[in-house]
């Protein structure tokens, strides 16, 4: 199938691109990026050197994916969605000098297989976006989002559990079990809610 990139796009030859992923318009892929096979990503995404990206990943426009940030197969990310990787950012030192590569530390985010992050969401660092997990358009996460969650709000909190294709599942507080629509039923266990 091989890779396709735009001519307007800059990808660096010491980053790993899957085959059949597509780079559209206006990408930059920096050195050490390790991106999977079947990725599409679309006009303006800014991909950081080292950062590591999945298999069969939407990443929809103008969203950067800075150092210390890992998508794991299958995430949806929607457009201009914002990853932070410095808790603690400053433009220069308090002796007013410019900060160098080697002034701060680099926070890591983990957003794991078939998350879903909704437009103009912004993730903190140093989170864990749970599988099949998904964040409402706008939301900031602050902290861990744990696997079929939604989150939503300013800072995000839960809002209900989701099955794997997206729906709203009520689970039954007695039995942690809960139907979705789609025949799928999913299972709270130890406090970690999972296909059944």
């Amino acid at each position: 199938m091989g890779v396709r990139i735009h001519s307007s796009s800059v990808v660096s030859d010491k980053a790993e691109i899957g085959d059949g992923t597509q780079i559209w318009l206006n990408c930059q892929v920096r050195e050490g990026a390790k991106i999977g096979k079947n990725c599409i990503f679309g006009k303006g995404v800014y991909v950081d050197a080292d950062v590591v990206i999945g298999d069969n990943v939407k990443v929809q426009n103008n969203v950067s994916l800075y150092v210390g940030v890992t998508v794991e197969d299958g995430v949806f990310v929607g457009p201009h969605v914002c990853f932070t990787n410095d808790k603690v950012p400053r433009a220069v030192n308090p002796d007013m000098s410019m900060k160098s590569a080697h002034d701060w530390t680099v926070g890591k985010t983990l957003v794991k297989a078939g998350a879903a992050l909704g437009a103009n969401a912004t993730i903190v660092c140093d989170v864990t976006v749970g599988r099949w997990a998904m964040v409402a358009s706008g939301s900031v996460v602050t902290k861990d989002v744990p696997d079929h969650a939604l989150v939503m709000g300013n800072p995000a909190r839960f809002h209900a559990w989701v099955c794997s294709c997206g729906q709203r599942v009520a689970l039954d507080e007695a039995t942690g079990r809960g139907t979705c629509t789609c025949g799928r039923t999913l299972v709270k266990k130890d406090g970690v809610v999972a296909h059944g």
